[in-house]
């Protein structure tokens, strides 16, 4: 199918599942129209996920498509087994055949990707055997950010917001992750701490 369905409204998602068990999510509106979340929901999915896959409790393919008004589409697989469980986790806490639960999911899945690629967020991010502290300024730009036409974060524009918020050198405080965050902000300005 190349062209987007008409037959519903943009905050609608319509879900199918095959026999096998794929989900196949029909969204009324693109990756880049999704709503932004509250920091705390995404804390709270990037726990929810942990755990699920702490407790290997991993679901079935999950498949997306995306449609826009003008009748294009943007077709996404979680077959992978890891966003598979994160995917079947953000669906048990906020139903990902609805909208919000879409958003909290996906951005979720963005925010993974980027911490996976992106060497600069690495000092934002404290991993530890009981869970991560994510830096407050990392986590709500994760959350409001728009995502891109194919659901990952733009870059450039996150980093660039991250920085905006990091605490300001010489002010960090005494937290392994704040002193992270000022020798992220360090490396994004230059500035000596």
């Amino acid at each position: 199918m190349t062209e987007a369905s008409s037959s519903f409204l943009p905050d609608h998602v319509k879900l199918a599942t095959t026999g096998d068990g794929t989900m196949t999510l029909l969204v009324a509106r693109p990756p880049e129209a999704l709503p932004a979340v509250r920091p705390r929901d995404l804390a709270t999915a990037w726990d929810r996920a942990r755990d699920a896959a702490r407790n290997a409790r991993f679901g079935a393919p999950l498949l997306l498509r995306f449609c826009r008004d003008d009748g294009t589409v943007t077709d996404l697989a979680l077959t992978d087994q890891d966003a598979r469980c994160w995917a079947h986790a953000m669906d048990a806490a906020w139903r990902i055949d609805t909208i919000g639960g879409l958003a909290v999911c996906l951005r979720l899945l963005a925010l993974v990707d980027l911490l996976g690629r992106a060497r600069w967020a690495a000092p934002l991010v404290r991993f530890e055997p009981e869970g991560a502290e994510i830096a407050p300024a990392l986590l709500a730009a994760a959350a409001t950010q728009p995502l891109t036409k194919d659901a990952r974060f733009d870059e450039t524009w996150l980093q660039a917001r991250v920085n905006a918020e990091l605490p300001a050198p010489g002010r960090a405080g005494d937290t392994r992750l704040q002193r992270g965050a000022a020798r992220a902000h360090k490396t994004f300005t230059g500035a000596s701490i």
